[in-house]
């Protein structure tokens, strides 16, 4: 028992294949039809032992339990560039605590229950924050858990399994809630037995997530079946998965059989057969493990070949000997079990199953909705994924799905990250330009370094095949009166204008529609001016935009308006003379290189290895206070009258300040800023940038000291809300990925919508906020990391071998506020299948404009230890159990590499000591924070916000009411902060069972809110079920009711307040406001707007949020089957039935 039965199992399979190869009969199977169904017998080997280790689990800081003192955050470490190394980082080996069960496949009932038979040390929480480690086992008998040491008499420190009403994962109880060391325990490790007639909770933490799945598996079994469990799954050989082993090796038998030959396969044919379900594993590795099987094999059966007196049959034995290279049934289904079965989802789907081995149409409905967070499913749905997915032909024909049926739904692009609606145009596409980030390229024609590496036209086709929508063109004199596309005063080598115009033409479109932009930078004399024209016209001439804009126009077209067209952005001359050219300041982003370059080459001779840190030294990067270095004024250039006509909506202008162009600047001119003066603007003055970029366009490109093509980081200047953010797309690492990442949200058709925030005419956001956003309510992204598959070495490794050590970080990249990283313990030795099961938590407070990286490294690295990364936007986020298809620096996917997550997305957080809360503090109303409005100091301007006031506070009222009555409701249902109200339900309806087996409580469905109805006398727990479910009711029924009068109340004040915006500056002198005191008083007004907007828009989201609730709790019910019969409700799925019983309450 020891062993699982495990050398049983193994001795077993050794003899039935001693046997086929003494042409004995071999072994049969018996077949039985009862339920439930199980995945069959494939139980782990002996050859790995069972030991228990020390888990990451278990926290050091426990020895001080209770103390309040916080884990330090781990330091922000700097930027993944080139190679995938992390700069700056110590080098720290991390120990990994994960035990080996990962290695030992424990993926049964029978196992965990073996496991529990034997015992396994966990930690008990108490009510006084007390921690006790104990030991706990299931009695051979199944009837009873008990722990030891304890100082209770033996028969009292035991529960019997008949007493236990619930098992529950996660630290969902009041003594975990309420537990100084709440902070401290990992959600994964945490589960709790519920029992007895009180609801008692015995409340404990296991070394490691593989554990505390075991023993709630293992119990759950137990509870449904009793001391007959392991008979019972004894009973079920004729599985879904051996009988479609069987089907398969036997297929693949009679397609190898010869004449006279037993049934076994080559070995070549096993590893294919593997390698078609798990595509992924080493060929090597599966061959080895039926090596090792063998020589077991022999070593069993070369007892058994002994005659008797001590002398060998050594005919046999050459038989035996020969058959090494073929595979018994046996062999293929223990192996096929060690490569094929990932645990963490075999816990997965019993979770789902109701305790049986396989999901049937109902089952799978309830995950897909309750977890996966599709809409509209029905059995139809469930039955047709099973026909996708199902592997063997009785699963299919009884609508089941098997571990490896399931196992092949969430690793199909169905349960990707990444959401499929963003792989289409899904955004707005008709607000003007300049509300758009547009993906651009800097230097478009070079593809290695700035100085001396090559230039060619695959980085114009690779760049407008990545959905680039900017471009750029460095034109120059070139031979025989044809112009050159190259950087000027540098080593790379020239390419011909006429081929480049004809790539961009040729490529144009074929990824995005939308308008292209060319940045033109001229340097051309006159004469090859012409030429250039010559080709632009002749090439490009049916794209070209050359209708010149209104005068009377605010904002740029739209980019559905300009579909199929091509921008022009470069010089212009103003109007005057009809004149064929005239004088303009010529832009040269290549000028201050070259005159850096020349300083560190006083003999004129090619560039050291050294050139960049010598080019620092002679001329600092950041002295730099104006769009031209004082060093270098601009110079001036004549330029073609017909060029300049080309030129229509990007006229180029030199950037003087924001005070002037506010007042001087048209749409359609064009500001270009080197990166270091816009980082500078973005620090200096982020809301005056961010409100520059609502009606102009702006464009940032690198700083030229980036010779070696690096990049700078896209998230810092889109916070500020510039739109052309140039990168040099040959250069892999983080911050291509985050853009490459970036414009995949919207169809990567190369245009993104910019944060409405950003948008609104009158708006307050600061873009170095390192605070929540006015107005934008925060979001809490979940985020556990459960497991890996097919990690590989990586690229650069000097490692021998192909072991890794990985680990995961989690980052978050946005605003500053937004951007953090988490990383997870290391798994050693194990890139196949290491398991993590690490959960973490961030707080988004601006969701529009983050995304989240995952970055697997190698912990015992020599040279490299970038194994994959995947980026993905917030918005794209597909909740669920995801797999996380991971890349290569260079953005193309590693082959079969992935990551197993859990994604959710909420707005309150959940658990702890109520002063620690954060969000979701059930504060009372005189405790609770309100969000001020500010005084202006104009009379007439603040007696108007003073109106929205207490409008303000009834609104934050109604939604916290309600939200905090939902978080309650939650923790009675025994769920996380992550569960949504369908989870709730489904949870409670297996807990209201009454003595008979019916139910408790019951739902009446016949009202708009459902009412929860007691059928009887109710425990004091399920007492609170219903007074807290009444409460939450009263809440969402307060939001329906009362917000639209509230909303229009508060649009009315915000109304009124836009009518005295463009009379301010009036209104300001009379009331004295000058310099500053009007500057604050503008900020003020465009504050007290966005907090007006805020509000309501949280007050529609607060109502939408009421009708899914309750639509939520209508659908649960029914699934679980705890609505009254007399009533006969059919199940409504669709959301329009919600909006239609409601539709009087409806805001217009």
């Amino acid at each position: 028992m020891a062993e699982f039965g495990g050398k049983k199992s193994a001795i077993a399979s050794a003899v039935a294949g001693c046997k086929a190869a003494s042409g004995g009969a071999g072994m049969s199977l018996e077949t039985h039809q009862e339920e439930p169904v199980s995945n069959g017998n494939c139980s782990i080997s002996d050859t790995v032992k069972m030991v228990q280790k020390e888990s990451s689990c278990e926290s050091p800081t426990w020895e001080s339990a209770g103390s309040d003192s916080a884990t330090k955050p781990i330091p922000r470490r700097s930027s993944l560039i080139k190679d995938g190394s992390r700069a700056g980082r110590e080098r720290k080996k991390t120990v990994s605590f994960s035990s080996s069960l990962s290695e030992k496949k424990i993926s049964s009932a029978a196992d965990c229950i073996h496991w529990m038979v034997e015992g396994s040390e966990l930690k008990k929480i108490r009510p006084n924050s007390r921690v006790y480690q104990r030991y706990y086992l299931l009695d051979t008998g199944l009837q009873a858990l008990s722990w030891e040491p304890s100082k209770k008499e033996s028969d009292k420190a035991r529960i019997s399994l008949a007493s236990i009403r619930e098992v529950r994962t996660g630290r969902n109880t009041e003594t975990f809630r309420t537990s100084g060391v709440y902070e401290q325990i990992s959600e994964d490790c945490a589960f709790s037995i519920i029992y007895g007639e009180g609801y008692e909770s015995l409340d404990l933490v296991a070394n490691s997530a593989e554990v505390a799945n075991i023993w709630v598996t293992g119990l759950r079994y137990v509870m449904q079946y009793g001391k007959h469990a392991l008979d019972m799954l004894a009973s079920s050989q004729d599985s879904l998965r051996l009988g479609w082993l069987e089907q398969l090796f036997s297929s693949a038998a009679e397609s190898e059989r010869q004449k006279d030959e037993q049934e076994d396969i080559p070995l070549q044919s096993a590893i294919k057969l593997i390698q078609s379900v798990n595509p992924g594993v080493s060929s090597g590795k599966v061959e080895q493990r039926f090596k090792e099987l063998q020589r077991v094999r022999e070593r069993i059966c070369g007892l058994n070949l002994d005659n008797g007196c001590g002398v060998k049959d050594h005919g046999k034995t050459k038989l035996l000997t020969g058959r090494n290279e073929r595979v018994t049934k046996q062999e293929f289904i223990e192996v096929f079990h060690d490569f094929c079965t990932r645990p963490e989802i075999y816990f997965l789907l019993v979770q789902f199953s109701s305790n049986k081995e396989f999901l049937d149409s109902q089952d799978l409905m309830k995950f897909l909705e309750a977890e996966q967070g599709m809409a509209h499913v029905s059995v139809e749905t469930s039955l047709k994924l099973i026909q996708s997915h199902e592997p063997s032909e009785e699963g299919r024909q009884q609508g089941y799905l098997s571990l490896d049926g399931f196992t092949s739904y969430l690793t199909s692009a169905e349960c990707h990250l990444f959401d499929r609606e963003h792989d289409t145009v899904c955004q707005d596409m008709s607000q003007p330009l300049s509300h758009y980030y547009i993906n651009s390229s800097h230097n478009t024609y070079l593809i290695e370094d700035q100085v001396r590496g090559p230039s060619d036209i695959s980085g114009y086709i690779r760049a407008l095949k990545m959905g680039c929508r900017c471009v750029e063109v460095d034109i120059w004199d070139g031979p025989d009166e044809e112009p050159v596309v190259c950087t000027g005063h540098t080593l790379s080598p020239p390419l011909s204008l006429r081929f480049v115009l004809e790539a961009i033409g040729r490529f144009a479109f074929m990824a995005s529609e939308y308008p292209l932009i060319i940045c033109i930078e001229n340097h051309c004399s006159l004469q090859q001016q012409k030429v250039m024209l010559q080709h632009l016209v002749k090439i490009l001439g049916e794209w070209l935009y050359r209708h010149p804009p209104n005068e009377g126009d605010s904002f740029l077209p739209s980019p559905h308006a300009l579909r199929h067209r091509i921008l022009i952005k470069g010089k212009k001359l103003g109007v005057g003379p009809d004149v064929e050219d005239g004088e303009v300041s010529e832009e040269d982003e290549g000028a201050e290189i070259c005159q850096r370059m020349k300083a560190a080459n006083t003999g004129g001779t090619a560039l050291a290895g050294s050139e960049k840190d010598a080019l620092q030294k002679i001329v600092p990067s950041t002295a730099i206070t104006q769009s031209h270095p004082a060093h270098l004024p601009p110079t001036r250039f004549q330029l073609l009258r017909g060029l300049s006509d080309l030129v229509t909506l990007c006229h180029s202008v030199h950037f003087i300040d924001f005070p002037t162009s506010s007042k001087s600047q048209k749409p359609w001119e064009l500001c270009s800023f080197h990166e270091t003066l816009a980082l500078c603007l973005a620090g200096e003055s982020p809301g005056h940038f961010v409100n520059h970029n609502k009606r102009f366009l702006s464009r940032v490109y690198p700083n030229p000291m980036r010779i070696d093509s690096s990049n700078m980081n896209p998230q810092d200047l889109w916070k500020c809300g510039c739109q052309i953010v140039s990168m040099n797309f040959q250069t892999a690492g983080l911050m291509m990925d985050l853009n490459t990442a970036w414009f995949r949200q919207n169809g990567n058709c190369g245009y993104v919508l910019r944060p409405a925030i950003m948008r609104q005419e009158v708006s307050f956001f600061s873009a170095d906020t390192r605070d929540t956003v006015p107005g934008v309510s925060p979001q809490l992204l979940h985020v556990k990391v459960i497991s890996g598959q097919n990690l590989p070495k990586p690229r650069g490794s000097g490692a021998k071998g192909d072991v890794v050590d990985p680990y995961v970080y989690v980052e978050i990249h946005g605003i500053p506020a937004d951007c953090t990283e988490r990383r997870t313990r290391t798994v050693t030795q194990n890139g196949d299948n290491p398991i993590f099961d690490e959960s973490f938590e961030f707080q988004i407070n601006l969701p529009e404009l983050a995304m989240v990286r995952f970055v697997v490294l190698d912990d015992d690295f020599i040279g490299d230890e970038f194994i994959g990364q995947y980026t993905i936007p917030l918005e794209c986020l597909q909740p669920g159990y995801r797999h996380v298809p991971l890349q290569f620096l260079t953005g193309e996917e590693l082959p079969h590499a992935k990551l197993f997550v859990h994604v959710a997305l909420t707005n309150r957080r959940g658990g702890g000591k109520p002063h620690k809360r954060g969000l979701s503090v059930r504060k009372a109303r005189k405790g609770r924070e309100y969000t001020a409005l500010r005084d202006l100091g104009i009379r007439a301007v603040d007696e108007n916000f003073k109106m929205a006031a207490p409008l303000l506070r009834e609104a934050t009222d109604l939604r916290e009411n309600m939200q905090n009555s939902v978080s309650v409701f939650r923790e009675l249902c025994g769920v996380s902060a992550v569960a949504n109200l369908m989870q709730c339900v489904l949870a409670l309806s297996s807990r209201v069972s009454g003595p008979e087996g019916t139910p408790l409580l019951l739902f009446d469905l016949q009202d708009h809110y459902p009412t929860l109805e007691p059928q009887g006398p109710l425990p004091d727990v399920l007492r609170r079920v219903v007074s807290t479910y009444d409460t939450m009711v009263q809440a969402s029924k307060a939001v329906i009711e009362l917000s639209d009068g509230i909303y229009d109340r508060i649009l009315h004040v915000q109304t009124t307040a836009m009518e005295f915006h463009e009379n301010l500056p009036n209104l300001a002198v009379k009331e004295g406001l000058k310099g500053r005191k009007f500057s604050r008083a503008l900020e003020s007004f465009s504050w007290n707007i966005t907090i007006l907007k805020g509000q309501t828009d949280l007050l529609k989201r607060a109502k939408a949020e009421v009708q899914e609730n309750m639509k939520q709790v209508h659908d649960a019910a029914l699934t679980g089957n705890l609505t009254k019969e007399s009533l006969g409700v059919r199940r409504v799925r669709s959301q329009t039935r919600r909006v239609q019983d409601d539709k009087p309450t409806t805001s217009a």
